[in-house]
């Protein structure tokens, strides 16, 4: 049976929880913290597309067993009744025997109705039929297409799954932007809050002017938008990640990391990037759909050789008159034949068969060609994209230094009345722009990554499986 991932993690969350805790505690503790493989884990075992996908993989398992099937006796029972309405009448013509006319004869015989009735009331008849094919070579080359279909199945499953990958760590890629961007709205937001309370306060006190209150006031409430759309950001980001995941939506979820930690992993997993194309999901499809048109190729080439099949029949038969359900009367009866069938000509159908067959492989010949220039192209700039978020995130990091040493240097000139507030106000501004900018890079390049890895379709699905027998 498979494992419940859902279950298993909200059992250690809560038997993680003590018994003695705050209710407050106990709300926050409703959140469920989640890595990144765990989502990815809970998504391959609940997401009803990767169900779908396995169910194909079965349905066309049993459609090979059919065929497998035309390969083993075909029995059946038989049974008949049928009723004489008018007997057929024989006459015979004597005359010829003995050297006469036989026209003569044939002529008073009908004339005298002098025929003789033949047959029965009733006409029964009951048995087995048996056949299996001996020498069917078309019916063995569809078992090697039928296999083809089977791997056709399972890379569609494949594929399936490692666009379900891609599209959860673009979620939860995304929810970290919302977290780290709603983080450092906050905290504009606090700055904007308690600058605006002091001034209250020293307004109150007369050392400030109204107008300095309501500039400070005007600041808080030009944040107040941005936090509310980072918020609803976030509640849309875990509504994703929950409908990827098969899961509940009014059960929050929380990632374990921020965005700013995929940095130091960020220059080896670059200089590491695989350019190989051969577990391209659409190259192996294409391969697959070549080798099935070989394989019909094949089917069609075999038309023009003989079938051979073994025949069986076991029958018992009855006849009798009046009553249909008297004078039973049954007589066995049993015969074992073959039956060979060559084909000679069918109005050239097979020919014409044979060469669109031929057609369709060589299409496909070109079709990989061309598809395979086409990945490397979009290899080749997937990883030119990589590389250049790369330099934009250590652009955006020396940026984000810059600007938190300038906003202390300006709190700390602000503090003396070196500065004004509007100078303060503008370095924690440009300090909440490179923050925020550094987030998006990191999230552009961890969003280029997955891309690139669904295009080169080299994911290790076996990391995220998981079955508990």
């Amino acid at each position: 049976m498979k494992f419940n991932f859902l279950g298993a993690i909200a059992a250690s969350v809560a038997l993680s929880m003590p018994l003695t805790m705050p209710a407050q505690e106990v709300a926050q503790n409703d959140t469920l913290v989640l890595s990144l493989d765990q989502c990815i884990t809970i998504a391959l075992n609940e997401n009803p597309t990767i169900k779908i996908a396995d169910m194909e993989i079965e349905r066309v398992d049993y459609s090979k067993k059919e065929i497998l099937g035309q390969l083993l006796p075909n029995i059946s029972f038989n049974g008949q009744y049928s009723r004489t309405v008018e007997k057929q009448t024989m006459y015979m013509s004597m005359g010829s025997l003995g050297g006469g006319s036989s026209d003569a004869s044939e002529s008073g015989s009908s004339s005298g109705k002098t025929g003789i009735q033949v047959g029965l009331d009733n006409s029964y008849s009951l048995g087995f039929s048996a056949s299996m094919p001996i020498i069917a070579p078309q019916l063995w080359a569809t078992l090697k297409l039928s296999d083809s279909q089977i791997m056709q199945s399972i890379e569609t499953a494949r594929k399936s799954r490692l666009s379900l990958i891609n599209q959860v760590k673009s979620a939860y890629y995304s929810l970290l932007l919302a977290e780290d961007s709603y983080n450092v709205i906050l905290e504009n937001y606090n700055n904007a809050l308690f600058n605006q309370e002091v001034y209250q306060k020293q307004y109150e006190a007369g050392v400030a002017s109204e107008y300095d209150v309501l500039r400070t006031s005007v600041a808080v409430k030009n944040v107040e938008p941005e936090l509310l759309q980072a918020e609803i950001a976030i509640k849309q980001a875990r509504l994703q990640l929950s409908i990827l995941m098969g899961m509940n939506a009014t059960l929050p979820i929380k990632a374990d990391v921020s965005l700013a930690d995929y940095e130091t992993t960020m220059y080896d997993n670059t200089l590491s990037i695989s350019r190989s194309i051969e577990n391209n999901t659409d190259l192996r499809m294409l391969d697959i759909q070549t080798n099935q048109l070989n394989n019909a190729l094949k089917i069609q080439k075999m038309a023009w050789y003989p079938t051979l099949a073994l025949t069986a029949n076991y029958n018992w038969t009855s006849m009798s008159n009046g009553n249909m359900f008297k004078n039973f009367t049954w007589t066995p009866y049993s015969t074992v034949g073959v039956t060979l069938s060559f084909p000679i000509f069918q109005g050239g159908q097979r020919y014409s068969k044979i060469k669109q067959a031929r057609i369709q492989v060589d299409e496909m010949t070109w079709q990989r060609e061309n598809l395979e220039r086409t990945i490397n192209m979009q290899v080749d700039l997937a990883i030119d994209n990589i590389q250049m978020n790369v330099q934009q995130i250590a652009s955006c990091a020396e940026s984000v230094n810059q600007a938190d040493k300038a906003h202390d240097i300006m709190e700390r000139s602000f503090q003396i009345g070196a500065a004004s507030y509007l100078d303060l106000r503008d370095s924690e501004l440009a300090l909440t722009r490179a923050r925020l900018a550094y987030y998006q890079a990191i999230y552009n390049y961890l969003i280029a990554n997955s891309n690139l890895e669904l295009l080169l379709g080299n994911a290790d699905i076996e990391k995220y499986s998981s079955t508990n027998e």
